[in-house]
Order: structure tokens, then sequence, then C-alpha cells
């Protein structure tokens, strides 16, 4: 699949070979790596630098990229995009990859090629993904490996140091966010790490570790308890220390945010009040897919109804008449900052009933909206009646994810992960195939 723009064409990077001159692919950024130095032995006493990033255009295909040159060059490039920014690439260098050698460091890819980019005669430029079409925004959310590739949290546990060292997927939900850790290495290298805890239905606490400065940005964005992340080759543990398992990221992981497409499951309105209401599953949340649409919306009211402030360390809401956090109390309130997010609760309708107070928060508000906070904050009342019309009772693909809460007011918890509109066939074969599936077990 090729795109396209007003001003030029992009080669699919399916399409990529060395023989083609001067190529301009597109696609978003899905893993990025720390800039590095090295001694260059051209010019003795002189250092190299290089960092390098992937990029994908379809659910199917995606390249490594890997750039190399002065340090203030390098530096400014890594520092111009971030993970799940959309980027062009102009007349970059294609070259054969050696799988075999290159991917012990580097993300496996489907491409039998690598991009070099040069400061000479490569350009590279970033732009919003709100600027972008939304097939190559939806890319964020499909992991590179198969769904169903990965090891749970009790599997590893389970399986103790037999996997020490092993390269693993994990699929998890974001139980906290530690803070940064900076430090200096015994040869004088700056370092960090951050600590984030993981759960699922077999373990409620597992450590995985983030060493670089992408991933540890990166996990700062995960809110605790509703991110869930695909986390594809992280390298497997047993900490002495701790006599436990966990796991590191390292550089050839990718980690998909909330992998909506590990979500297979359609409910009706009424199945899902059902399904979170069964005895077995109080405890578990529930995840799937309602095709059916947004039914309240209030954007366009008071902003402070639908805008918050959450702090930049543990990612929770703050209080809102001290604008403090009252969450990570360990931490001095000097060295905390906070910034707006979504918080809009939206009622979710379909053929069988309406869920109620549904939360739509932070970037997946952004994308179901297509436009950021502070966009909307900038948007007179007329534009932002106009842009709640765009998505108001329009048939949706709603992914969600269920937990039942006594202090929630219906009683249960749902969250809206990804809400975009539905293609209509999909949709209807969809619902047809469950109707048909509900009347077989009924006989």
């Amino acid at each position: 699949m090729a795109y396209s723009s007003s001003t030029q064409d992009f080669v699919a990077l399916s399409d990529l070979h060395p023989s083609l001159a001067r190529p301009n692919v597109i696609g978003v950024v899905i893993g990025k790596t720390d800039v590095r130095g090295f001694p260059d032995r051209k010019n003795i006493g002189s250092e190299r630098y290089t960092f390098s990033f992937t990029i994908r255009d379809s659910p199917t295909y995606f390249i490594n990229v890997n750039s190399w040159g002065r340090e203030e060059y390098i530096r400014s490039l890594s520092e111009s995009f971030r993970v799940g920014d959309c980027v062009t690439i102009e007349n970059p260098l294609i070259q054969s990859k050696e799988a075999e050698r290159e991917e012990k460091f580097n993300p496996v890819t489907p491409s039998c090629y690598k991009l070099i980019l040069s400061e000479n005669h490569s350009v590279v430029r970033t732009f919003s993904c709100y600027e972008m079409d939304t097939k190559l925004l939806s890319l964020l959310h499909l992991p590179v490996k198969e769904p169903q590739d990965y090891y749970s949290l009790g599997d590893i546990i389970a399986n103790g140091q037999s996997l020490d060292g092993r390269i693993l997927n994990l699929l998890a939900a974001v139980m906290s966010v530690g803070e940064p850790k900076y430090f200096m290495t015994s040869d004088k290298r700056k370092g960090q790490r951050c600590e984030v805890k993981l759960y699922d239905e077999t373990e409620m606490s597992f450590p995985i570790v983030c060493w670089d400065n992408e991933s540890i940005q990166l996990a700062q964005s995960w809110i605790p308890q509703e991110t869930v992340i695909f986390a594809s080759d992280v390298r497997i543990n047993f900490d002495k220390f701790r006599n436990c398992m966990s796991a590191t990221v390292i550089s050839k992981t990718i980690i998909t945010t909330n992998p909506v497409e590990t979500i297979v499951d359609v409910y009706t309105v009424e199945q899902l009040k059902e399904k979170a209401l069964q005895s077995d599953v109080k405890l578990e949340p529930v995840y799937g897919v309602i095709y059916g649409y947004i039914s309240t919306l209030n954007i366009d009211d008071d902003a402070s109804k639908v805008v918050r402030n959450r702090c930049s360390t543990c990612r929770f809401i703050v209080n809102e008449m001290s604008n403090t956090c009252t969450f990570c109390s360990d931490i001095s309130s000097d060295l905390k900052s906070v910034f707006a997010s979504f918080e809009i609760l939206v009622d979710v309708t379909d053929h069988t009933g309406t869920l109620y107070s549904c939360s739509l928060s932070d970037c997946v508000a952004e994308e179901a909206l297509g436009c950021t906070v502070q966009e909307f904050l900038t948007l007179a009342e007329g534009k932002k009646t106009a842009l709640k019309w765009k998505l108001l009772l329009e048939r949706s693909k709603i992914y969600f994810k269920v937990t039942v809460s006594p202090s929630w007011r219906t009683g249960m918890k749902i969250n809206v992960l990804s809400c975009k509109l539905a293609d209509p066939i999909e949709a209807s074969q969809t619902l047809l195939r469950k109707e048909i599936g509900n009347k077989r077990l009924c006989h």
C-alpha cells in the first residue's frame, strides 16, 4: 500500500529495493534506541555517533533505520521525534541486511533490507499523527508478533531459572510506573533506570526494567491499572539479589501500548453486563469489542469537566483543589509537575442497551477525537460542537476493559481502549455471525 500527499508520493516499505533511486518513505515510529558514540576508525581520537529506529507503514511491514554521523547531527535528529510519531524519510540508502548478525541487537523485521540515513543526502521530517491517515495511526496498536505468541507472567514464574536469559514476548497490564533513577557508571558515563510493575490474571506483580532513555520516556506515558502492553523480545532474567524473575527492555524490544489486536471477543452491551457481573470473573478484568456508538459526549460543555490534570510522575489524577498528587507521597512535591489530560465520561449504546459513564481518557481520547488536549483547549465552542458530531451517534468499533468497581456509579468501571469508526461490512458480518452462534447455542 503506497501513501501520497499533495506534494509527494511515498514508496511502500514492502516495495523497497536497492535499485530504487531517491525513494521517499513514510511510517509511524514503533521503536527507537538511544544515541551512542563509537571511536572513529578513520579519524583517530574522534567519535562517530549512531542511533536506530523502526518504522511501520502497514500491518505486515516494518523496517529498521540506522543513522550515523557527527554528534550534533545525530543528537538533533534523535531529539526531533519519539516512538508514536509519524516521519517521512527522503532519499535513504537501501541496503540488504545481514539478518543473523543484525537481529541479535535489532528488532526482527519482515524486510530483507534496512535503511541508512546520511547527514548530507537524507532528510527526516516529523509531524503529528493527528495530521496523518488513521490507517497509519492504528498501526501503533498492532503487535509486531502474533497476538497469541506470548508468555503469561505466571508461566514465567513457574518456569523459573530455566528461562534465565531467554528472549520472550509478554502481554500484561501496568500496575505501577516507578520514578526514573539516574546514576554515573564506573567509567563516568551517565545511566538511568526505571522499573515498571506488571500484572495479569496469573500474577499480581512482575517487574520489567527499562535502562534506556527512550523506553523510560515511553513508560512515563503509561497509566497504572489502565494501560496494557505487548512487549516483544524482552530478556527474561533471574534477579539473584531479590530472588525473583524479571524482564528487561533491550535494543530488540518493541513495545505496543494498548494492543487492541489481542482483544478479539465481541460483546453486545447486554452480554457484557452479564459477563462482568458473573461471580467467577469479578476479580479479573474483561476485555472485548463492542460495535455500537457513542450516545453521550459532552465535550462542548465546561472544559474543566473533560480536561483534568495528572501527575507527571505517577500519572494519577491530582487533587483539584490543591493541584497536587496525593498518590506518590514519598516524592517531594517540589519535584512534581502536572499535565493536562482528557478525562471524558461517555455513554456507549448498541441495539441491546447502554453502558453509562465509560472512561475515555488521555491519549485514547486524543486519537478518538483527532486532536491533542492543547489543540482542544484553543477551540471555540462551535468547533468543539462540530468535533463532537464527528463521533457522536456514528457506528464505531470500541475496544474496552471492564473491572467490577463498587465505588463506580454503575458498579463496574469501563475504560475505552480504542474507539474508531467501524467498517460497515465488518460490523454487519461480525454481528450476524454472533447472532447465528447465539441461536445455535439456544437450540
